[in-house]
């Protein structure tokens, strides 16, 4: 039987405590290190990690890739998977329709800063004139 669990290398005791709730609750042992403590550790070779490859995978667990399509269909469930970007887009879209291409509004509504929404709206190819095309029509 194998039994999951992770290296929490962290002074911030907040974050130490959200790591042992997460390992109570999913039945993960956690061990915490300290920076120092994970230098020495890394530097006396019983670690060793190597840019480019995850240490999971050298130590047999299995690491599941997230598909690279935007929406592919779980393992026998039929229901469709999108990736955030697929999500963001269209809730960037919604938002512009919304508010009839004002980006300023749909910025606000979003909860995002009006240049975040800009450089989104260009990172996704979003035409916001098409909202303002379908106001005027």
């Amino acid at each position: 039987m194998v039994r999951s669990s992770f290296i929490v290398v962290s002074d911030d005791q907040v974050l130490i405590q959200k790591a042992h709730q997460f390992g109570l609750l999913n039945g993960v042992s956690v061990r915490v290190m300290t920076p120092s403590e994970w230098e020495a550790m890394s530097s006396s070779s019983q670690v060793s990690l190597v840019p480019g490859q995850s240490q999971a995978e050298s130590t047999g667990a299995k690491v599941l890739q997230f598909p690279s399509a935007s929406a592919t269909p779980t393992a026998g469930t039929g229901k469709m998977v999108s990736t955030i970007e697929h999500l963001e887009a269209a809730a960037i879209e919604n938002a512009i329709a919304a508010y009839k291409g004002n980006l300023t509004e749909a910025a606000k509504a979003l909860g995002i800063g009006r240049a975040t929404l800009y450089r989104k709206v260009r990172l996704f190819n979003i035409d916001p004139n098409a909202a303002r095309r379908r106001k005027a029509a």
